[in-house]
């Protein structure tokens, strides 16, 4: 990745003036180490695109719940909703829009936070439509617009502040970082720190340098398929429509569809991707599925959003670890990825891993009751692998248990990044999964959430 610093005085200058017309609740100053350095403090990002993040006042607490996100060129637009049979406003209107368009000519989303818009019937489909009419007109093109929402479950929008909302962020857009920053602060809900990657990349075939930009939020109730996340990525390469959404689905398989928090699945659950094709005036440069440019853009589209929804993880409602669980030698890559988030969301595990027990037969129980044919218990290997390039700790090699070195175990388990690696021994397909562990924090945060 390749970023830039603001500097200049005029970034001072925004800084000042977003502070002083709209209410906003900067990130917490309080942060701890670990969670201050993922916050970007600059970024390069894509050219045609204008966003915004202010305080409609939907939020009590006066913090930054609008969110909107422009395009000067139409976009090829793509998105990967939740499963979830009580599907938000929102996420049945995007559908509806980009169903209509045909994934083109899409110019402008807004995303609110606070209220999700979900389970709440005819009068909620209404709302999510109010609020695409209103960026339509902002942006000044018809049937053009996607909607998210986040927050409380079953309660209507206050559509007087959300439609105000939008039309005051219009003086708000910009391009810098300082607008990027504020648009992810609009997103959170129960977020410590808002999510922002920014990147340059190039393909095999072309010599301009394109740029993605990615936002996303969320920090429980987060399962696949997707989470209780909203996630948006830009970008100023032109990517036909198809081909953007087959990248799309590629992406968030071995990404936001690859973590998991809680075991719980939202209403809301949407990933969207915008392609402007803002670095070549707006033109399509992926057009084949076969291409080496098309291949080059997947790779690096799904390298970014592991990134992005590892951010996710790493803010995980009263998590003190991150931890990957990485499954080789598997038959296929569903195989694979199914005996990963199998162990990635077993409460026996998760505590396990908060309480620094290196209690390996949880992991190898999760195996085992996975679902996976053909697992044969004499060929299952599982190790611990710290992060500071020591030796890795091997549990089990070949269905045979080792001698444990319990003070080894514990050093590894107080570390805060953390490997499971299981390896099946039958075939050549693997993937990782990315979970926290499960804590005493996580209980409280989530009982008194509405209160």
């Amino acid at each position: 990745m390749s970023f830039l610093r603001p500097t200049t005085q005029p970034g001072l200058l925004l800084r000042s003036a977003l502070r002083s017309s709209y209410s906003t609740k900067a990130p917490p100053t309080t942060l701890p180490a670990n969670k201050q350095k993922l916050i970007p403090t600059s970024g390069q990002y894509p050219r045609g695109f204008l966003v915004s993040g202010i305080s409609s006042a939907v939020k009590k607490s006066g913090a930054r719940d609008l969110a909107l996100i422009t395009s000067k060129y139409p976009c090829s637009a793509a998105a990967v909703f939740t499963k979830n049979v009580f599907q938000a406003a929102p996420v049945v209107v995007s559908r509806e829009r980009l169903q209509d368009n045909g994934g083109k000519a899409i110019h402008g989303l807004v995303a609110n936070s606070g209220c999700a818009n979900a389970v709440t019937g005819a009068k909620g489909l209404e709302n999510a439509r109010e609020m695409q009419a209103s960026l339509d007109a902002l942006t000044g093109h018809a049937r053009s617009s996607l909607v998210m929402s986040t927050g409380v479950i079953g309660q209507h929008l206050n559509m007087d502040k959300i439609l105000k909302g939008i039309q005051d962020s219009k003086q708000a857009l910009g391009p810098d970082h300082e607008h990027w920053m504020a648009c992810a602060q609009a997103y959170m809900t129960t977020d410590t720190f808002p999510k922002l990657r920014s990147k340059t990349f190039r393909l095999p075939e072309s010599k301009i340098e394109y740029r993605m930009a990615g936002i996303t939020k969320g920090a429980g109730m987060i399962h696949p398929d997707m989470a209780t996340l909203l996630g948006t990525i830009v970008t100023d390469l032109g990517v036909e429509p198809g081909l953007l959404q087959y990248a799309l689905t590629h992406a968030v398989d071995r990404s936001f569809n690859a973590i998991s928090v809680d075991g719980d699945m939202s209403t809301n659950d949407t990933v969207a991707l915008l392609a402007n094709g803002g670095a070549t005036e707006g033109k399509i440069v992926v057009d084949k599925v076969g291409s080496k440019d098309f291949e080059a853009f997947r790779d690096s589209l799904t390298e970014f959003a592991q990134d992005l929804s590892q951010l996710v993880v790493r803010d995980g409602e009263g998590a003190t670890k991150f931890v990957k669980v990485a499954v080789e030698g598997a038959p296929t890559f569903e195989a694979a990825k199914t005996v990963a988030s199998t162990i990635a969301t077993s409460s026996l595990v998760k505590t396990a891993l908060y309480g620094q027990d290196a209690n390996w037969g949880r992991i190898l129980c999760a195996v085992g009751y996975s679902g996976v044919k053909d697992i044969d218990p004499k060929k299952v290997s599982v190790s611990f692998i710290p992060t500071d390039n020591s030796e890795p700790l091997k549990l089990l090699v070949n269905g045979e248990p080792e001698l444990v070195d319990e003070s080894r175990a514990s050093e590894i388990l107080k570390m805060e990044d953390l490997e499971i690696r299981v390896e099946l021994n039958l075939g050549k397909e693997a993937t990782s999964y990315w979970t926290c562990d499960l804590s005493h924090e996580y209980i409280s945060i989530n009982a008194d959430y509405r209160s």
